[in-house]
């Protein structure tokens, strides 16, 4: 990451977004960086709780053997195949001998949804989260994620929309939560008009985060617009004064 971008934006952020956490980003590679490296799991472990010592400052390396839940290993883009009844999970489970998780009504209603969601192909065999302020030279992210809660969201979101024409610059899918920080906002990437992600609606990944936190996962190519449209948008004007001030007191 250009080091001179990288300041223009840490000093943006604590000037318009006071108290804010800082954003974490994540690229793909073939080599592993073992100091952060990931211990395999011992049974289930939801990847954003891995990443939340990302967002206390610690980077995190993760491959295939590491990743605790077939969800991540499929959204991260690690495995491509779904784990079995899995129709049956996401929806109503099979008496005595699944619980399902239903959040579809029927399997039947999975299996057509599931048709529509082409699985990501990692393009390395790790992938690596640091916070952005521990980002070298040679760290080139490929979404920057931002946890965060309403009033830091209606000001991502709003930025996110500056410079779009079509209402649409920040989606909301039905995902898993580690889908709407990676598989979602990866494929924006290719994307001419790509958009910025709202996440953290899975009920399953909630306890994960505090109670007032969302995700938003922005595509490497929009964020640097963001970045650039700070100093000219709404974020000068009083009306965000009132919210910033709030931001500072709440900090």
């Amino acid at each position: 990451m250009d080091a001179e971008f990288k300041e223009r934006f840490l000093q943006n952020w604590t000037r318009y977004f006071p108290g804010a956490e800082l954003p974490i980003g994540f690229y793909y590679s073939n080599s592993a960086e073992p100091k952060f490296m990931a211990k395999p799991p011992q049974g289930h472990r939801c990847i954003i709780g891995d990443i939340a010592k990302v967002r206390k400052g610690k980077p995190l390396c993760l491959d295939n053997n590491t990743i605790g839940c077939h969800g991540g290993k499929r959204y991260l883009g690690f495995e491509s195949k779904l784990m079995p009844h899995f129709e049956y999970f996401l929806s109503c489970g099979i008496p005595g001998k699944l619980e399902g998780e239903r959040y579809k009504k029927s399997p039947e209603l999975v299996k057509e949804f599931m048709k529509h969601q082409k699985p990501l192909k990692a393009p390395g065999d790790y992938i690596i989260f640091k916070r952005l302020d521990q980002m070298g030279d040679g760290d080139n992210p490929l979404v920057i994620i931002f946890f965060a809660p309403p009033d830091v969201l209606s000001g991502l979101f709003t930025l996110a929309n500056f410079d779009e024409l079509q209402p649409n610059g920040v989606i909301a899918p039905f995902c898993a939560g580690c889908g709407a920080i990676v598989g979602y906002p990866y494929k924006e990437l290719k994307s001419s008009e790509p958009r910025a992600v709202l996440g953290m609606f899975d009920v399953s990944a909630r306890p994960c985060v505090p109670s007032s936190v969302l995700t938003f996962a922005v595509p490497w190519s929009k964020y640097v617009r963001m970045v650039d449209n700070m100093k000219e948008s709404f974020l000068i004007t009083k009306s965000w004064n009132k919210v910033r001030a709030r931001m500072k007191k709440d900090g």
